[in-house]
């Protein structure tokens, strides 16, 4: 059985129902999940990095909604419109900050708006097209089901060049975490460095929407676990979150599918039961950092 499997892995083709089943439904669905999981959690840690927040997340600000919503304009081109919209998303809140005050509450209120008008647009375009996005439950709770390596393919090869960019990047992330004026000091172009770094989150979280739907939460809990084991220094947090991330992702899709056999429970509902009472968690935690003060 083991040397029949390995064979249709390298030989792209299968003989008996389980090597098909391998082939075809367990090996695209698990280089999905790692894939998404790595390009979800690495996104969120560039964010909080860049915009000093660790509240900040993809799916919190507003990115996974811009990169969905692109997704569900053009479908023909998902990968690279998912990017120009999450790019488009997260550049809006930052901007949305700036001109309000950027507090780290302010962050978060203002990509919780334009994540809630955005995620409205998926909606009416929706209505108005039912075609145009094909399994559009699937794709809104976040869901692995049914990917095909065709399908992934673009996305992998998106996330794996942003990945390696940004691994030549983590002193500019550490330096930028410094605060504006030390890293200006230090003479980093902190402006266009900021939106290098966000450009590059923004493409790993569009990498992921485009398959994975509007998966949440991956982004926000991982880098706060990996930070605990792997510290705050970018060299050694960013490849922490991407193993990370694609573990977390990986163990909650295989309990999303075993847990009420034979049902299968898209992977986002789980994520968002653990995801929500700890960004809850998190929100208490600032605001007694901030009485303490």
């Amino acid at each position: 059985m083991r040397s029949g499997l390995l064979r249709a892995l390298f030989s792209g083709e299968a003989a008996t129902a389980a090597e098909r089943i391998a082939l075809y439904s367990r090996l695209p669905r698990t280089c999905g999940c790692i894939i998404a999981g790595a390009a979800l959690a690495v996104s969120g840690a560039v964010i909080q990095g860049v915009l000093s927040n660790p509240l900040a997340a993809p799916n919190v600000i507003g990115v996974n909604a811009g990169a969905g919503l692109a997704a569900a304009l053009c479908c023909a081109l998902v990968p690279l419109a998912a990017f120009a919209g999450a790019l488009f998303s997260v550049l809006l809140v930052l901007l949305i900050a700036e001109r309000t005050g950027a507090s780290r509450i302010t962050l978060v209120l203002a990509g919780v708006a334009v994540s809630g008008i955005l995620s409205a647009g998926i909606d009416a375009i929706v209505t108005f097209r039912p075609e145009a996005l094909n399994g559009y439950s699937d794709f809104r709770i976040g869901s692995l089901a049914n990917l095909t390596m065709q399908r992934i393919t673009p996305a992998f090869w998106v996330a794996l060049c942003a990945l390696a960019l940004l691994f030549t990047l983590t002193n500019e992330l550490d330096v930028l975490m410094l605060g504006q004026e030390t890293a200006h000091s230090l003479g980093v172009k902190t402006g266009r460095m900021r939106v290098i770094l966000l450009a590059l989150a923004a493409a790993l979280a569009g990498a992921a929407v485009s398959f994975a739907g509007l998966i949440g939460f991956v982004g926000l809990i991982v880098p706060h676990i990996m930070r605990r084991f792997a510290g705050d220094e970018s060299r050694f947090l960013l490849p922490a979150s991407a193993l990370g991330g694609a573990s977390l992702l990986t163990l909650c899709d295989l309990a999303a599918r075993m847990l009420f056999t034979p049902y299968e429970l898209p992977v986002g509902i789980l994520l968002s039961l653990f995801g929500g009472p700890f960004f809850i968690w998190l929100l208490f935690r600032q605001r007694k950092g901030r009485s303490h003060d």
